[in-house]
């Protein structure tokens, strides 16, 4: 009986993901591929990219600071990513000194710059932390970006963009932002690899970059 609940569970599990997956495909790549477009605008040129989050939302940001600083896939030259969550010192003393709800925010007005990037992972939206990070972010001038589970949520709204996975279970949304940190990692690539900004804005430009992203996911 327990196997066959297992079995069961299990096969939940996988057609959750691949259903939010199917999702994802359809509505978010597009989004993906703008946001990587981006990076390879503004990180080569000595940009920064800060990344924040909690418990599996931290591992999955610290995923894509790992990326960057090293290589998703190709060869290339480091660029500047943070994990915020990672400076453990500055974590624990500002959570200490200020509340547990600055801890981020008190590290993006000390590191961030205008034109910089802010990526926050969150599967409720719902972190107060994060959402402060965020106003402080946008006040600073930075670009802020966040990943979340379902519409509507805080960090959502005050977030610049936001990609939303439609998702009932914390662990598929988890997963699902797995693919999308690998996917931005991937069209980044792409979009440094192109020669000249002329090429960057050419048309089909960004069609061929998608149809590179889907024959990954396929």
């Amino acid at each position: 009986m327990n196997e066959a609940l297992a079995s069961e569970a299990a096969h939940r599990h996988c057609q959750s993901l691949q259903d939010a997956l199917g999702r994802f495909r359809r509505q978010n790549l597009g989004q993906i591929i703008a946001w990587g477009g981006h990076l390879a605008a503004v990180l080569p040129v000595g940009g920064r990219l800060l990344a924040a989050g909690n418990g599996g939302s931290a591992a999955q940001a610290q995923h894509l600071t790992a990326e960057l600083v090293g290589r998703y896939r190709d060869e290339r030259p480091a660029r500047s990513a943070i994990a915020l969550h990672a400076e453990t010192s500055s974590v624990t003393a500002i959570g200490n000194d200020y509340g547990f709800d600055q801890v981020f925010a008190r590290q993006v007005e000390a590191h961030g710059r205008p034109g910089d990037v802010l990526v926050l992972l969150s599967t409720s939206g719902g972190s107060a932390n994060l959402i402060s990070a965020a106003q402080t972010g946008r006040a600073a001038g930075l670009r802020v970006w966040a990943m979340t589970g379902p519409r509507p949520n805080p960090l959502a709204e005050a977030a610049d963009e936001t990609l939303c996975i439609d998702a009932d279970s914390t662990a598929t949304v988890q997963e699902a932002h797995l693919v999308a940190v690998h996917l931005l990692c991937e069209a980044f690539d792409l979009a440094s690899a192109t020669p000249a900004p002329a090429v960057r804005r050419a048309p089909g430009a960004a069609a061929a970059q998608a149809a590179a992203l889907r024959r990954r996911m396929a």
